[in-house]
């Protein structure tokens, strides 16, 4: 009966990257799965996707991170003494410890699923960041100069891709090709597959019935509803937090948290309300920001906080628990916004998210999170499936509009395969 039950959730791993531990509230999340289950033609490249934690395979096949003891020695640090709002994080930290530990060793016990570890960076080759960093367009450049409104993006319907009669490259055929302006305006695929998109030399892949909206905040009006029924009842927002390890490793700009309380939340809710997930960091003056100022400022009222818990692909965690400006997890803080008077009794008989919630997963690029809107679907009031929004996105999810000053990010060709799954991502 056991074994029928493990392999019960290997299956349905393997089939929707998600990972449930029994008489537990923590899930096991492989990223890859989830999101290629927006593509139809395309797949994402497992190898691109977890470049920073897989390493290439060794003479012995091993292709595991190597332990902490392999690592230099840091030189010991004199002892901080903590002030205030470090000894209140600490507090929130300590509070939370117990529940990691038991998520993390619920992880380590499943040996079906840490024997699949090894595989999710499947059996692509991947050419390295550095080559990405080198051809990669700058979307938040570009959006600034006077040009912006005159790009345009190509969008190539139902492509039938033929052999050549010299056994060369594919011969690529659109049925239809619609231009349209990329920046401050609402670009959508209505179709049932994913389509290869042109831009500026460059290809994206746009997953199936999905949209994004690539414009500063100072545009992000133009994408509001006309009306409340068209709204969205989920919302996952992903800020670019103040931070010095972003500025110091230039991935992207971030914003200064008070521009966040003019963002007109509100104004995307559906008639009957909306689920709200907001990612922060383990900062204090942060977490009080949001709890004190930013949600009661955008009316969501504050109901639980879930954990992302990070992984090596040996298991480990990325760092020690205890690594106090390095910790190896993020809060993700739910609450829900009230939409129309006459619709907001329909919150009081929502399913209650569950507290402490913990997702693991290995990490990706840095700073992009996993895909975790699925596993907030049940909570979320109104319509199902939810209308899906994602606020200073960096990637698309089929079903879900995508706004940020860089929603194609990670659309990118070089991050995708061409071609169905093979046995190493399954």
């Amino acid at each position: 009966m056991a074994d029928s039950v493990t392999s019960d959730r290997r299956s349905t791993f393997l089939g929707t990257g998600i990972y449930r531990f029994e008489g537990s509230n923590t899930v096991f999340i492989d990223p890859v799965r989830v999101l290629n289950r927006s593509y139809t033609r395309f797949r994402v490249s497992p190898s691109a996707y977890y470049s920073r934690f897989f390493q290439s395979k060794s003479p012995t096949g091993d292709s595991r991170v190597p332990n902490n003891s392999r690592k230099r020695k840091r030189k010991e640090k004199k002892t901080h003494t903590l002030n205030l709002r470090e000894q209140a994080a600490d507090e929130r930290h300590q509070k939370v410890k117990a529940l990691l530990l038991e998520a993390h060793g619920s992880f380590l016990g499943a040996r079906d699923l840490l024997a699949l570890m090894e595989t999710l960076s499947g059996g692509d080759e991947f050419s390295g960041k550095e080559w990405l960093q080198n051809v990669e367009q700058s979307f938040v450049e570009h959006g600034s100069v006077w040009q912006a409104p005159l790009y345009e993006i190509t969008l190539n319907y139902n492509q039938d891709d033929k052999p050549t009669h010299d056994g060369g490259s594919p011969c690529v055929n659109y049925s239809e090709q619609r231009v349209l302006p990329v920046f401050s305006n609402l670009v959508v695929n209505e179709a049932g597959s994913d389509v290869e998109a042109e831009l500026l030399n460059n290809k994206y892949i746009i997953p199936k019935e999905s949209g994004f909206f690539m414009s500063d905040l100072g545009q992000i009006h133009n994408l509001i509803p006309a009306v409340s029924d068209c709204g969205f009842n989920l919302i996952v927002i992903d800020p670019p937090w103040e931070n010095s390890s972003a500025y110091q490793k230039m991935k992207y700009p971030t914003l200064p948290n008070r521009y966040l309380l003019s963002l007109p939340l509100k104004q995307f809710v559906h008639a009957k309300g909306a689920l709200v997930a907001l990612w922060v960091t383990n900062r204090e003056k942060l977490r009080v920001f949001v709890e004190k100022e930013l949600f009661p400022a955008w009316g969501v009222k504050y109901e639980a906080t879930l954990y992302w818990l990070k992984v090596k692909a040996d298991g480990s965690l990325i760092s020690e628990l205890d690594l106090f400006h390095h910790r190896p997890y993020e809060c993700l803080l739910i609450g829900y916004c009230d939409g129309d008077i006459a619709y907001s009794k329909c919150l009081s008989r929502l399913r209650p998210v569950l507290h402490d919630q913990v997702f693991i997963s290995v990490p990706g690029d840095y700073s992009r999170k996993p895909p975790v809107g699925e596993l907030l679907w049940e909570y979320a009031p109104g319509p199902k499936p939810p209308r899906c929004l994602e606020l200073f996105a960096r990637e698309m999810i089929a079903g879900w509009t995508s706004w940020g000053n860089e929603p194609l990010r990670f659309q990118d060709s070089r991050y995708f395969l061409r071609g169905e799954m093979n046995n190493a991502s399954k």
